[in-house]
């Protein structure tokens, strides 16, 4: 692309006010400002909390205590499930270095710096806190405060990875003070640890504001983050010459970003299902320590925002798994894991929130509240409200089965490409699927791959993006989508969207797209029309689907059974001039040759399983058509 077109699309869809808080950042980076701002120096901090410890634990069954001591005893001996994930050695010199941090923003760190930061984000402190929550064995505080203690000797104020990045500091502050509140008054905890502690809060505490500049450029969960740090930090040391800065700056940019990040309709600017958990596990811990504090209510339109945001996850969670489609990018995120229940499961997280933020109880399941008890929520009426739809992914529900499908009207910058993907589930089985994200900075082709258009279960004209991709992170020319026609079945729910997005209206084109429910399956349609006058030139129509890794075999050429013991789906594609079926990166059936990131899924950050992928094409004058007919059967057991 053109520099001076380049340019000029960055700035109309970025803005000038985003693109110079990057360029002070930069700036400051460039200068040594920020260094200079953020020094190699202790804090000699020797004032007390102002909250007091955890008064009591939430209570949980011994099933789920024998959980949580499982896996604390598995940290105790320095094994980790990073991002939910296989275990792995607990690494916490992890990006220890002997420089200042911002010297090392240019320098490659040899490895995907998201494995370096995650053990710094203490998660593991969190399951030990549980674990002496639950079993009263102080051999949970001291190895907390020695795998604490050693990693702030090993990662001094400023100096190496673990300083990086301010969103990782404010996590780690997060963490410590909730930790110092549970650990308080356990043998193992002495007043100098603590004391150390308090000092690394003001130390994380003002590593943030030199950097703030960088996080209003993003707009989005590193915002949040940053200001709930100094908001954390300004109530908790409230004896501290700066807590009356951090405090008030921390709550305006918390409010400030909860009102423009959250749209009316409660989706969240980056498009994504984790980090839209991510949003509102950061609105509970402030909505909590406001509590805590007696500071003044949220105000009013940053309330209905989170409410918004609340009915908006909720609408996508399957009630009996938790799980939901896996929208946009997915790195893992899960700052307070205050719960037993897997990483995918987003239940805890949407149950405490509907508890703050609706004052409802949406499951009246005590297997689910413990998280919600952590943050001392009162039990709230169960409730009996109709679940709503999320505009932008719209669902579409039998009696066995759920399907979506994504429509953004775009505002900030999106992280996938993927208007008009269509998840498919089958009783809990998501058998038409989202690939996730896998890994931001892995070596091509890796580096997150997964965010084109051609991985997601939406059609492509030409092999192009649907969106013009500048970077590893930043897509311009943003496909807008629109739901032109609903229709909702005898029992009033939604049975047929008509949807269509402009993405390819370079290309001469724009897609329609036709998701109907039938009595054992779905229905898809798909259609590439001109936008203006018809023409001869030839186009090529892709469409894939992205499937789970089972038996396979073709019944005819045109229709592909997968299975299960326990389930048969068939999706028969009409119009296409032949089927490809990929897994793993090899081809199984077809003439195309692959490529190695097609047919893989990421369940979560850092992991990729096989998946099945089928591809269809068709090719020819605009109009072309691809009708895609999926049936599913549940054997007998």
């Amino acid at each position: 692309m053109n520099a001076l077109i380049k340019a000029t699309k960055i700035i109309r869809d970025l803005g000038f006010t985003k693109l110079w808080y990057y360029a002070s950042y930069q700036w400051g980076l460039r200068t040594g400002a920020i260094r200079r701002a953020t020094p190699n120096q202790r804090s000699n901090y020797a004032g007390a909390p102002s909250l007091l410890p955890y008064r009591a634990f939430p209570k949980i069954t011994p099933t789920e205590v024998a959980n949580v001591l499982k896996e604390a005893d598995e940290i105790r001996h320095g094994q980790v499930r990073l991002f939910g994930g296989p275990h792995l050695p607990l690494n916490l010199d992890a990006g220890a270095s002997k420089q200042h941090w911002a010297l090392l923003t240019s320098i490659n760190p040899g490895k995907d710096i998201k494995m370096i930061w995650e053990p710094g984000r203490f998660g593991w402190g969190i399951t030990l806190a549980r674990a002496y929550a639950y079993s009263g064995d102080p051999i949970y505080a001291q190895d907390f405060w020695d795998k604490c203690l050693s990693f702030l000797t090993k990662h001094p104020p400023n100096l190496g990875r673990q300083w990086e990045s301010a969103q990782e500091v404010a996590i780690r502050l997060l963490v410590l003070i909730f930790c110092d509140r549970v650990f308080a008054n356990a043998p193992a905890t002495t007043q100098s640890n603590r004391q150390r502690l308090w000092q690394a809060v003001a130390e994380h505490a003002g590593r943030i504001p030199p950097t703030l500049a960088y996080a209003r450029a993003q707009n989005n969960n590193h915002l949040l983050s940053e200001a709930a740090g100094l908001f954390t930090a300004g109530c908790y040391l409230g004896d501290h010459p700066r807590a009356q800065e951090w405090r008030q700056s921390g709550w305006r940019w918390l409010n400030w970003g909860f009102q423009h990040q959250i749209k009316s309709t409660g989706t969240y600017v980056q498009h994504s299902v984790n980090y839209h958990r991510l949003m509102l596990q950061i609105a509970l811990f402030a909505d909590h320590l406001r509590r805590e504090t007696g500071d003044v209510p949220w105000p009013p339109t940053t309330l209905e925002k989170l409410r918004a945001a609340t009915r908006w996850l909720w609408a996508l969670t399957d009630p009996e798994t938790g799980r939901t489609p896996n929208l946009g990018a997915n790195d893992g995120a899960y700052i307070l894991p205050l719960t037993y229940l897997p990483v995918d499961d987003y239940r805890p997280v949407l149950d405490a929130a509907a508890k703050a933020f609706l004052e409802e109880d949406l499951y009246g399941n005590p297997n689910l509240t413990e998280m919600a008890d952590w943050f001392e929520l009162s039990p709230s009426p169960a409730t009996d409200s109709k679940v709503p739809q999320a505009t932008d992914m719209l669902r579409l529900e039998g009696e066995n089965q759920r399907a979506f499908i994504h429509v953004a009207q775009y505002v900030d910058r999106p992280s996938h490409a993927d208007q008009l993907h269509v998840d498919l589930w089958w009783q809990g089985f998501n058998i038409a699927m989202d690939p996730g994200t896998y890994s931001y900075n892995a070596s091509p082709p890796w580096d997150n791959a997964f965010s084109s258009t051609q991985f997601h279960n939406t059609p492509t004209l030409d092999d192009r993006d649907q969106m013009t991709r500048i970077s590893r992170f930043l897509w311009l020319d943003w496909a807008q989508g629109e739901i032109t026609a609903v229709e909702n079945n005898d029992v009033g729910a939604l049975r047929r969207v008509s949807t269509e997005h402009n993405g390819y209206r370079k290309q001469g084109a724009f897609i329609k797209r036709t998701l109907i429910t039938t009595a054992d399956g779905w229905q898809v349609d798909d259609e590439f029309l001109p936008t203006g006058k018809r023409h001869q030139k030839t186009h090529q129509m892709t469409l894939t689907w992205l499937m789970p890794d089972w038996d396979w075999h073709f019944i005819t050429k045109k229709t592909l059974r997968i299975s299960t013991p326990e389930i048969i789906i068939t999706i028969e594609i009409d119009g296409a001039e032949s089927l490809h079926l990929f897994r793993g990166g090899k081809r199984l059936a077809g003439e195309l040759l692959p490529k190695p990131t097609w047919a893989w899924i990421a369940p979560t950050y850092g992991i990729k399983a096989p998946a099945l992928l089928l591809m269809a094409s068709a090719s020819g004058p605009l109009p072309l058509t691809l009708h895609s007919t999926w049936h599913c059967k549940t054997l007998p057991l």
